[in-house]
């Protein structure tokens, strides 16, 4: 009897480990999927609802479909990513499980949340080419400290920013009185999806060049509702 309950034992011990291992490879890899399909499923309900309304309603849609986008990057995107290793030739679709470079993270999770971006162009140019092309309120700093960069924000709408420096790129997230920084570090390659603060010991701190394009605007959410596509 004994010895029959110790194996018992060790198959409720055998299984519950299975259905560990099962769990932590669906929260990795396998929910980020489901991430994916979750949000295009909610796209084409702003969609619908989108073609069905007349404009003060499609104002009322975009405004949700923006605080949405909002939420669904700065949290779910943004966690499934930490983490994953940078690499300057990294292209890897997968949080976690391979390299992503600094500027295929950006256009990577854009594409991810259902932007239908020029994924592989804009990654390989200048962050300034796409920022450009994704938002018309753009401003660019030269020589300034990251103090000066972060009261900027501070005096900023809550929202998404895209931030291009000398030779690096990431998102930068203001939320009340927190500002940071959401990039795949080259200074911490091992690590690199990261969120760091804005003054520290990393590239934006670094950067003598700043341009920076706040997203998530009315016309790029109106693209996102409707599919729209951006031209290389």
């Amino acid at each position: 009897m004994q010895i029959k309950l110790i194996q018992l034992c060790a198959l409720c011990l055998f299984l519950h480990s299975c259905l560990q291992n099962k769990t932590q490879v669906k929260g990795n890899l396998l929910a980020y999927e489901d991430l994916k399909v979750s949000v295009e499923n909610q796209r084409l309900i702003f969609q619908k609802e989108y073609s069905e309304a007349d404009e003060v309603d499609r104002n009322s849609i975009e405004e949700k479909a923006a605080s949405y986008l909002l939420e669904k990057i700065t949290t779910d995107f943004f966690n499934q990513w930490e983490g994953t290793e940078w690499d300057f030739n990294g292209t890897t679709r997968t949080p976690r499980k391979g390299k992503i470079a600094c500027g295929y993270f950006i256009t990577t999770l854009l594409s991810d949340v259902g932007f239908k971006i020029p994924r592989t162009k804009w990654a390989q140019q200048a962050s300034e080419y796409y920022i450009t092309r994704m938002t018309a309120d753009v401003k660019r700093f030269s020589n300034q400290t990251p103090e000066y960069m972060k009261d900027y924000f501070l005096k900023q709408p809550d929202g998404l920013y895209i931030a291009g420096l000398d030779s690096h790129v990431g998102f930068v997230y203001k939320s009340g009185n927190e500002v940071t920084f959401t990039h795949a570090s080259y200074y911490d390659p091992k690590i690199g999806v990261q969120t760091e603060e804005l003054i520290g010991d990393n590239p934006f701190a670094k950067s003598a060049y700043r341009v920076v394009g706040r997203i998530l605007d009315k016309e790029m959410v109106r693209k996102w509702i409707l599919g729209e596509s951006w031209s290389e």
